[in-house]
Parts: C-alpha cells; sequence; structure tokens
C-alpha cells in the first residue's frame, strides 16, 4: 500500500469523524433549545416539533444524499450539506433571538439535511478499507457521535451564559454554538482528498443487480431497533416523572443511554469483523429484548435498573446499527451501494418519528410496562424469523 494511500484514508477519516462530531454537537444543543423555546412559547403539546423537523430533514438528507454521492463525490455533497445546515443554524439562531417558532423549524429541517450526509459518512470511511476492517472502520465514525452527545449538552450552560452577557435570550446561546459547529464541518469536509483509491477488491467488483437479501435483512433490523430503542428511551423521562424524579435523574438514566449508543461502538466494530455483520445484528436484537425486559422488572429502580435497561438499550441499538452498515457495505454491488444505503437511512430515520409518535399512544393507553412489552416483542421478531428460514 502506497504512502500516499495511507495519508488519503487518514486525512479522509479525520474529515468524516470530526464532521460527524460536529454535526451532533450542534443538533443535540440546538435540539434542546428548540424544544425549550417552542414549549415555552406555544405550549408543551407543541415541543416535539424540533425533534419531527430533525428527524424529517434528516431522512430528506440521508436520501438526497446517497442519490448525489456518486455523481458529485463526498468532498461537494458533505461540504455542500454542511453548509446549508450551517445556513440552517443560522435561522434558527434568528429564530431563537426573536423567539420566533417558525423559523426555528425551518433552521432545524435544515441543519437536518446536513446530518443526513452525515449519517452516510460512515459507509463512505467502510469503503476507505478492505472488508475485514469495515466494521472498525464504520464503527470509528459512529464513535464520533460520542462527543457530540456529550459536548452538545455540556455546552448548553455556558452557551446559555454567554448569550445572555450579550443581552439575547439565554436559549438564543446554543443555536450560536450550532452555527459555529456546523461552519467547521463544512470546513472539515472540504479538506477531504479529491480521490483516495479503494481497496482492490472494490475496484476489482464485478457489477450486478442489488440482492434482495443484501438490504432487506438489515433494513428490517435497523428499522426494528429503531423503533425499539426510540418507543422506550422517548418514554422513560416522563417514567420517572410521573414517580416524583428531577431532571437530574433524567439526566443520569439518559447518560447511561447515551453511552451504550455511542461508546462501544469500536467494540461493534471488531465483533462485525470478526465473526461477521450478521452476528453483531443478532446479538443486538438480543441486547435489545434484554433491555426492555429489564425495563419491565424494574420499571421504577431508578438508581439500578433502568439505568441498566437504558445502557443495554443503546448498546444494543449500536450493534444493529453497526452489523447493519457493515453487511450494507459489504453486501451491496457497487454501482447501486449509495442510493441504497441512503435509502435505508432515510426509513430507518422515518422509523424514529414513528416511534415517537406511537409510544406516547402505548403509554398513555397501558404505562410504561406496554412500551417495553411492546419494544421487546419487536426486537425478537426478526431473530424468530430467521431461527424459522434456518431451520427450514
Amino acid at each position: 500500500m502506497g504512502t500516499s494511500t495511507v495519508t488519503g484514508r487518514t486525512r479522509s477519516m479525520g474529515a468524516l469523524f470530526t464532521g460527524v462530531a460536529l454535526l451532533n454537537t450542534a443538533t443535540a444543543g440546538l435540539g434542546t433549545a428548540a424544544t425549550l423555546i417552542v414549549a415555552a412559547g406555544s405550549g408543551a403539546v407543541w415541543s416535539g416539533l424540533p425533534s419531527v423537523a430533525n428527524v424529517l430533514g434528516t431522512a430528506a438528507g440521508a436520501l438526497g444524499a446517497g442519490r448525489l454521492l456518486p455523481v458529485q463525490g463526498s468532498r461537494r455533497v458533505l461540504a455542500g450539506g454542511y453548509g446549508l445546515a450551517a445556513a440552517g443554524a443560522l435561522v434558527a439562531f434568528a429564530g431563537a433571538l426573536a423567539t420566533s417558532v417558525v423559523p426555528l423549524l425551518l433552521g432545524i429541517l435544515l441543519v437536518g439535511l446536513g446530518n443526513g450526509g452525515a449519517q452516510l459518512s460512515r459507509y463512505l470511511a467502510a469503503d476507505l478499507y478492505p472488508e475485514d476492517r469495515r466494521g472498525r472502520a464504520l464503527a470509528t465514525v459512529v464513535w464520533g457521535g460520542t462527543v457530540g452527545a456529550l459536548a452538545g449538552p455540556a455546552l448548553m450552560a455556558p452557551a446559555a451564559d454567554a448569550a445572555a452577557g450579550f443581552g439575547w435570550p439565554s436559549l438564543s446561546g446554543p443555536a450560536a454554538v450550532a452555527v459555529l459547529a456546523t461552519a467547521g464541518a463544512a470546513l472539515a469536509a472540504a479538506f477531504l482528498p479529491r480521490h483516495v483509491p479503494p481497496p482492490r477488491e472494490l475496484t476489482a467488483a464485478v457489477p450486478g443487480p442489488v440482492r434482495p437479501a443484501g438490504f432487506a435483512r438489515p433494513l428490517v433490523a435497523m428499522v426494528v431497533a429503531q423503533l425499539t430503542m426510540g418507543a422506550v428511551m422517548t418514554m422513560t423521562p416522563l417514567q420517572l416523572q410521573a414517580h416524583g424524579h428531577g431532571l437530574g435523574v433524567v439526566g443520569w438514566v439518559l447518560s447511561a443511554h447515551l453511552f451504550g449508543m455511542f461508546a462501544l461502538a469500536p467494540l461493534s466494530g471488531r465483533i462485525a469483523d470478526r465473526w461477521g455483520p450478521h452476528v453483531a445484528v443478532n446479538a443486538g436484537l438480543g441486547v435489545l429484548a434484554l433491555a426492555a425486559a429489564t425495563a419491565l422488572a424494574a420499571p421504577t429502580a431508578h438508581t439500578s435498573g433502568l439505568p441498566i435497561a437504558l445502557f443495554l438499550l443503546g448498546y444494543g441499538w449500536n450493534l444493529v446499527f453497526v452489523g447493519g452498515s457493515a453487511q450494507l457495505s459489504r453486501d451491496l454491488a457497487p454501482e447501486t451501494r449509495r442510493g441504497v444505503q441512503g435509502t435505508v437511512d432515510a426509513v430507518v430515520w422515518s422509523a424514529s418519528a414513528l416511534a415517537g409518535l406511537g409510544s406516547g399512544a402505548l403509554f398513555a393507553g397501558g404505562g410504561y410496562g406496554l412500551v417495553a412489552v411492546v419494544g421487546g416483542v419487536l426486537a425478537l421478531l426478526p431473530l424468530a424469523f430467521s431461527a424459522a428460514r434456518d431451520g427450514r
């Protein structure tokens, strides 16, 4: 392997990782601030609109980026998407200054469009390496989400204080951080090399049609994981609040969840490379079912059962996400890979919106226990289907 190829891969991985970390930082802080602004101005009933705008924008962005990447290349698509996100962050910042909901939601939608490209960065990283290292490569980029998950919320308080010092509304501070973060992501994407030679196995691949099994199985597993995680995670703060716990307890439990979602991504990548993506996916579905069972068994144990359940929920999702992504980067024909990957991400992100809506109805009808039961059953269905198919 030539020195220029190694340098190009290192430079590409650094730019991809940085872009994902900064987009996650922007999204985490801006989304939380927007939720509080909308709730204060329009009532709690509308407080979910920023999340819906982000999810829809991300789904549309992933779909569009998947179509454009084979034609325009990673540097143009990611830099353009992150530039659009920076423009959206500016619009959201203006909305936060004026405490106006419409520009705030429009800005978040545009940030989501850029975030869709960031989500596909893991596939770009996987394609830089041979098959036996793709799981670790894409997991490294997924791990970048850890930075955003920690930095976004951590920067909210100092950003709010700085905004108040300028005489601005305090919640405009996280929006200002989102402007800087998205601009930094666009700059990082501009440093992507124009071309990095792919592994020989990719250049030698024989073009062919997409095999249905090449994307149907990981798609189903990733959608199920998103539904299970989204439903249980969304209702956990309400469950804690219903039992008299404040934001401190909610933050502790959700921190355990975020740690499970991102911090162990490199381990998931090694599992996918060592034993195969399908093993990672099946293990993740099993962990998700275990998480739901733990939440059902200890729905009020805020110092033990629930943090463990939410950690397992996050890591089960991570195993499915990394394993499914590794399978999509391995089993799809090169000429159709990007379009299918973008479509899968769009469907998965759309499932997030469905999980948010459906979990509320389940919680209202049968409480947290019903949410956990439905989530666990959903996680077990693909495993049962796979076992039946293998039996035949």
